[in-house]
C-alpha cells in the first residue's frame, strides 16, 4: 500500500498539471475525490463498490474545485472520468490500477467538464442581431389605456 499511495500522488499531480489556469482546482478535486471514493467503495463493496465510490467521489471533487458556473459540467466529467478510469485500471492492474485510473480519470474529467462549462457559458449569452431589439421585432413601449 505504501507504493500505491506514491503512485496515486504522482498520477494526481500529473493529471492536474496537464490543465492550466482555473481548471487545475477541478482536476485536483476530481482526482482526489475519485481516488478516495475508490478506496472507500472497495472496502464497502468490492470492485463494484470501488467503481461507484470513484464515480461519486470524482463528481464531488470535480464540483468542489470547479468555477461557480461550471459545477454541473465538472461534476459530470469528474464522476464519469473517475468511474471509467477505475474500471479500466482494475482490468489492467487490479485494485491499485483501479485507484490510479480513478485518480487520472477523475482529474481529467473534472478539468474537461469545467472547461466545457466555461465555453458553454460564453455561448449562452451571445445573441445575434442588434442590441435593444428582441430577436427581429420591436417591443411596444407604450401602454394601452382602456
Amino acid at each position: 500500500m505504501k507504493y500505491s499511495s506514491m503512485l496515486l500522488l504522482s498520477a494526481s499531480l500529473l493529471s492536474s498539471a496537464a490543465f492550466a489556469g482555473s481548471n487545475t482546482e477541478a482536476a485536483v478535486g476530481g482526482a482526489l475525490g475519485g481516488a478516495l471514493g475508490s478506496v472507500v467503495g472497495e472496502h464497502l463493496g468490492g470492485s463494484t463498490g470501488a467503481t461507484i465510490g470513484a464515480g461519486v467521489g470524482g463528481a464531488a471533487g470535480g464540483m468542489v474545485g470547479a468555477d461557480k458556473r461550471s459545477r454541473t459540467e465538472a461534476a459530470i466529467g469528474g464522476g464519469l472520468g473517475a468511474a471509467g478510469g477505475n474500471v479500466i485500471g482494475q482490468r489492467v492492474g487490479g485494485s491499485t490500477g483501479g485507484l490510479i485510473g480513478a485518480a487520472v480519470g477523475g482529474g481529467a474529467g473534472g478539468a474537461i467538464g469545467n472547461e466545457y462549462g466555461d465555453d458553454d457559458d460564453d455561448r449562452r449569452h451571445y445573441r445575434s442581431g442588434h442590441p435593444g431589439k428582441a430577436k427581429g421585432h420591436y417591443k411596444h413601449k407604450h401602454k394601452h389605456r382602456h
